[in-house]
């Protein structure tokens, strides 16, 4: 028997971690942290970061290397092999350091149940005839990191929240009767497809962590700021974590 602990990490921030995170990493035999190559060697720091500051256990931590996602225009079909390549790594960790059963953590960034795909995978485990038993421990997403550090409220008064991705709102633009917008998983400046107009946007790159960005504004004149940034930051750092909020001005003007 596996016992697979998937654990919201935040955003990298050793202080977004839940009691409860730091209770199940403490209590796990192995620690499994994925390398996503050098252009992303922060991300694995980041991880290595946080087992070094709450780890108070004699626990094994391993590290694995990630397979890459295939370029195929055919997005869903690329996404489906490369879960099963991810999948595959696994089993052959496992294999390799749990033989005889225990209790396996994962670090999930933000939290597993949003725009993650860790528990998709692990359900590729039990398709490969491993005896898993999946628990989620929340963490802090994205999308509370920052609105608050914008200091804003998610929704509007009575109002509702899309969320969605950057691939969708450059596919279909901003999704029918929504107010107000959330957008994950951009690989940039998809906002650019908008009518700006009486749109307002919060941006933030990297929160929580020490070179976090933010960036806020009518989206006129704030997309291309956002856009020029976001570049700079990505040539900078090799990667790039962002998200954002959209809002449109209500016909009182609010």
């Amino acid at each position: 028997m596996i016992e697979l602990h998937l654990i919201g990490i935040g955003t990298g921030n050793p202080d977004h971690l839940t009691a409860q995170a730091v209770a199940a990493m403490n209590n796990a035999d192995l620690i499994l942290l994925p390398r996503k190559g050098a252009a992303k060697s922060d991300l694995i720091d980041l991880r290595r970061g946080i087992c070094a500051a709450v780890l108070t256990a004699p626990v094994q931590v391993a590290e694995f290397d990630l397979p890459a996602r295939s370029d195929d225009p055919a997005y869903l079909d690329a996404v489906h092999d490369w879960h099963d390549a991810i999948a595959a790594t696994w089993c052959a960790q496992i294999a390799e350091h749990l033989p005889d059963g225990g209790r396996l953590a994962m670090l999930v960034w933000g939290d597993p149940s949003l725009y993650d795909s860790t528990l998709r995978i692990a359900e590729r485990l039990k398709g490969a005839g491993l005896d898993v038993a999946v628990r989620v421990v929340p963490g802090i997403t994205s999308i509370q990191a920052l609105t608050a550090a914008h200091a804003i409220p998610l929704n509007r008064l009575a109002g509702s929240v899309t969320i969605t991705t950057g691939r969708m709102l450059r596919e279909r633009g901003w999704p029918e009767g929504a107010g107000t917008i959330v957008v994950m998983l951009d690989s940039g400046g998809a906002f650019e497809v908008l009518e700006p107009q009486g749109i307002s946007i919060w941006w933030g790159a990297y929160l929580g962590m020490t070179h976090e960005a933010l960036e806020q504004g009518a989206l006129a004149e704030a997309g291309p700021r956002i856009a020029a940034r976001r570049a700079d930051l990505r040539a900078r750092h090799g990667w790039i974590m962002d998200v954002y909020l959209m809002r449109k001005e209500q016909a009182d003007g609010a």
